[in-house]
């Protein structure tokens, strides 16, 4: 038996060209009786590879993507291709189809993917946006840009796919049910100044913007120095937004006899601090949806920075009427919504209103008719007595939280991915068209592949 001392007692070492748990002697012996080196192809990660692919045979029939693109195929992007630049006679680089980018981000949407980087990288990594993508070139810039562009041309779409329910009666605004929901907006509380911080914060701003340029104009074509520069401008530019944003926080204030000093975000200065559903209070917007009954589409969007909801019922009213050519038979909200202009101007139109009547404080009773109630106000008192309208009342949460259940899927953990209110509203167009797209389509989101 070999000791351990015996340098034979150890397996031969691994080498490049052999692979040996024998002892040295046997290597050796296996190296004199073979014929040369053995030969053998090894692994190359380094090489590209151009892999043939068929882009149609990636995803099965009846896959989201391929509802999706049929679902835009039926929509009318004439705002979108005025849009274009680049023609015929005059011209310029070929831009992308607007089809494709409105597929890409709409599935991205129902796929629950906000970033504009995220969806550039699917775009070349999952077989359902390269489908949709069809060979055609996109970067996040451009992603990006396009999702923030077209209000009015979402605007028009969404009209387009209510248009197009209501002729399958997929739609009846029988019943509309309104909630508004409170979206945390991408700005932190810390950004949040007074008016002296602010004048601060803008000395500084101005004397970086000074700074920056004039190291940009020693430097040259650095692009170092130009970004610092550009960056310099848009913290210069955010201040002054605040600044501005402060005489609208004030008067505010004042209506709701708020004695605290208004503060004005750097951030994104249109945000708001706002109760949200778990009690704190954060920056945000507030969204309002209101959902047919009978198909859960949505019929009207907006989005406002004013944390209350009791002047969004009417706004609501003629954007249902705007998009539909008609009003809902009934209009389903909570207490919060209700007041007695909106009351008298329902009535007036033939809507009738479903909603909660305050309650006396301290007690489970409903506030009694005051002298001052006008003639709707005591119509909807005496409605809201019955059973009936109780029971109608009752179905409003699970219309309204289905939307909202929607809104939290397709937005994905963490704020609103853009900053401003037209921005915001903008965003909230896609996530409307999106679910009415899942409505027509009958797409489940959890089982997209």
């Amino acid at each position: 038996m070999l000791a351990k001392s015996d340098p034979s007692y150890y397996p031969a070492r691994m080498s490049d060209d052999t692979f040996s748990l024998t002892s040295d002697s046997s290597e050796r012996r296996y190296a004199e009786s073979s014929d040369g080196a053995p030969l053998y192809e090894t692994a190359n990660r380094t090489q590209v590879e151009l892999t043939p692919t068929d882009l149609e045979a990636l995803l099965p029939l009846g896959h989201a993507a391929r509802l999706i693109w049929r679902f835009v195929e039926g929509l009318d992007l004439g705002r979108f291709y005025d849009a274009i630049g680049s023609r015929t006679d005059t011209g310029g680089r070929p831009a992308i189809d607007p089809k494709i980018l409105v597929a890409v981000w709409l599935y991205a949407t129902v796929d629950g993917v906000g970033r504009a980087r995220e969806v550039d990288r699917l775009c070349y990594s999952h077989d359902a946006y390269r489908w949709l993508r069809g060979g055609v070139s996109v970067n996040y810039h451009t992603l990006s840009d396009f999702r923030v562009r077209h209000k009015a041309a979402l605007d028009d779409l969404l009209t387009q796919s209510i248009t197009a329910l209501l002729h399958r009666r997929l739609i009846t605004l029988r019943r509309v049910a309104q909630d508004g929901t409170r979206i945390r907006a991408n700005a932190g509380i810390r950004s949040f100044r007074r008016a002296h911080t602010l004048q601060e914060c803008l000395a500084q701003a101005r004397k970086q913007v000074t700074q920056t340029a004039r190291a940009a104009d020693g430097a040259g074509l650095s692009r170092e120095a130009a970004a610092q520069a550009r960056a310099a401008a848009e913290r210069l530019a955010r201040v002054e937004e605040a600044l501005a944003e402060l005489p609208k926080i004030t008067a505010t204030k004042r209506r709701n006899r708020n004695t605290s000093e208004p503060r004005a975000s750097t951030t994104d200065a249109e945000a708001r601090i706002m109760k949200m559903s778990d009690g704190g209070y954060r920056p945000a917007y507030n969204l309002q949806l209101a959902s047919d009954a009978d198909s859960g589409t949505v019929v009207g969007v907006a989005v406002t920075n004013v944390g209350s909801d009791q002047h969004e019922l009417m706004p609501m009213l003629n954007q249902i009427e705007r998009r539909t050519g008609r009003d809902p038979e009934a209009m389903l909200a909570d207490g919060g919504f209700v007041n007695q202009i909106a009351l008298e101007d329902a009535t007036v139109r033939g809507v009738t209103i479903l909603a909660p009547v305050p309650r006396q404080r301290g007690t489970t009773d409903p506030v009694p008719p005051q002298p001052t109630d006008l003639m709707a106000v005591a119509l909807w008192r005496r409605r809201m007595g019955s059973e009936s309208a109780q029971q109608a009342y009752r179905t409003r949460a699970s219309i309204a939280e289905r939307v909202n259940a929607d809104v939290k899927v397709h937005r994905a953990p963490g704020p609103v991915p853009v900053r401003g209110l037209d921005k915001v509203h903008t965003w909230a167009l896609w996530i409307a068209l999106a679910i009415n797209a899942m409505r027509a389509m009958e797409i489940v989101p959890h089982l997209m592949t």
